[in-house]
């Protein structure tokens, strides 16, 4: 039998010409997202104020398969994908495990991350629409990133709120950004209405997602000719990621493989939704039955610890409410370090799914998740950014289940970028000096708390 290689593309000819909307092969339907001044599911009309055409479209479709990827969006993909699939032969050995691991590596750009799959293609529907700017918000700075790339290989000027904690902790971030025209401000600002409210409430706020959101979207409908767009959580953003999961399942096809079990972080859930369309798809069919796993941060552990109800996207509840599990709008993360995965809620489809028991999830504390990725780029040479170490941390966990049970397990997860700006985290964690906060119920709570009352659903 010929050996996999350590390293697997692709060809350009084999790179998928289609996104795949998981919706479509759902049995049952994430709820309705909610118009908040009227209750009622909300409608096309609704949300084009805030977002593009096209992309409205997208997110509202539930029964259409596949879309295609739009010619333009595929040649600057072939500017970094397809991305490899790898083998981690030197990580199998250095646990001693049955197992076979694969990652799918997504940090061969210069967002160096997952991000700008989606960020190209909304930078693209912009740009056709005749927008003359778009808003943004980015918490580790991933997203932010990758959207300047996108927007200022567009031509269209941008402007980022980044969480204000992210803001300070990665200088450089901000600098790639504004190498990339971005307009990149600490949130929340005294910029916005929103923003300046939550201020007065809590001057020293490090702030959230949920802040640079309600920022983004504020600045977006009070600007001419300008949209909101996002990085994760929507429907239309998991359906561009799609293309990760897609690779990988024609990947590991002409490798004579399959997964038992498949990775990802998860945060608002778009590399997670990305990675596990195709297989999460075979599962509802009935044609194979992967396990597949959520890992997310013990500080912010929407998945294990929220509540599937409808809650409102942003902390200024501006947006339309989703159903989806959520520590509450009001919730405010520790100032932890993996600043990608500090969003109050999940993805409504995912939520969905793991609401009907299609998926599981865990939540890792941070020390275990840095001594993962210390581990991990020790065998395998790639520096992983904090939000893709808990997929590491999780797939070493179960191979080394594997090497208990003897079981040869094929495992897949997704390392959705690296760390070079996360170096602060790195030092904070080998000198010692980094701790773990997992929040008490009585503050998660107070979350809850802020989730609003709708008469005859909750």
């Amino acid at each position: 039998m010929t050996k996999i290689p350590h390293r697997f593309y692709l060809s350009e000819e084999e790179m998928p010409k289609q996104w795949y909307n998981l919706r479509a092969d759902m049995k049952e339907q994430p709820a309705p997202m909610l118009n908040p001044a009227t209750l009622k599911p909300a409608t096309l009309e609704d949300i084009t104020p805030v977002f593009c055409t096209e992309l409205a479209k997208q997110e509202m479709d539930s029964t259409t398969p596949y879309f295609d990827i739009p010619e333009e969006v595929q040649e600057m993909y072939k500017m970094y994908r397809p991305s490899p699939l790898v083998r981690a032969y030197s990580l199998e050995r250095a646990l001693d495990t049955p197992a076979k691991i694969y990652y799918k590596f997504e940090g061969n750009n210069t967002s160096g991350s997952h991000k700008l799959n989606s960020a190209i293609a909304q930078a693209y529907y912009a740009k056709e629409q005749g927008l003359t700017s778009l808003t943004t918000e980015t918490g580790a700075g991933q997203w932010g990133t990758a959207l300047s790339e996108a927007c200022s290989y567009f031509g269209i000027p941008l402007t980022v709120y980044m969480v204000k904690v992210s803001y300070e902790q990665k200088p450089f971030r901000k600098a790639v950004m504004q190498t990339f025209d971005g307009n990149v401000i600490p949130s929340p600002s005294a910029t916005t209405e929103v923003g300046r409210k939550i201020l007065a409430e809590n001057p020293n706020t490090t702030g959230s997602l949920g802040c640079a959101i309600s920022e983004a979207v504020e600045t977006a409908v009070n600007t001419p000719g300008c949209k909101y767009v996002l990085g994760s959580v929507l429907n239309q953003v998991l359906l561009h990621q799609s293309i990760i999961g897609l690779e990988t399942a024609k990947a590991m096809e002409i490798l004579g493989e399959y997964p038992d079990i498949v990775i990802g972080c998860a945060g608002g859930g778009s590399n997670l939704g990305g990675l596990i369309a195709p297989f999460m798809r075979d599962k509802i069919l009935g044609k194979a039955n992967p396990r597949i796993i959520a890992v997310e941060p013990a500080s912010c552990p929407s998945l294990t610890r929220g509540k599937y109800a409808y809650d409102f996207c942003d902390t200024g509840k501006i947006t339309p409410m989703a159903k989806m599990y959520t520590l509450g709008s009001g919730f405010i993360p520790s100032a932890n370090h993996a600043g990608g995965l500090r969003y109050h809620g999940m993805s409504p489809i995912l939520s969905k799914l793991y609401h009907d028991g299609y998926m599981e999830a865990v939540s890792v504390e941070q020390t275990r998740v840095f001594e993962a990725a210390v581990f991990f780029a020790k065998k395998e040479t790639i520096l992983p950014a904090p939000e893709s170490a808990h997929a590491i941390r999780a797939a070493m966990d179960e191979a080394l289940k594997c090497k208990e049970t003897g079981e040869a397990k094929t495992i897949v997860f997704g390392l959705t970028g690296t760390g070079y700006f996360d170096m602060t985290a790195y030092s904070a964690y080998l000198e010692g000096k980094m701790t773990d906060y997992i929040p008490s119920d009585e503050e998660l709570q107070k979350g809850f708390d802020s989730l609003p009352k709708i008469p005859g659903i909750q």
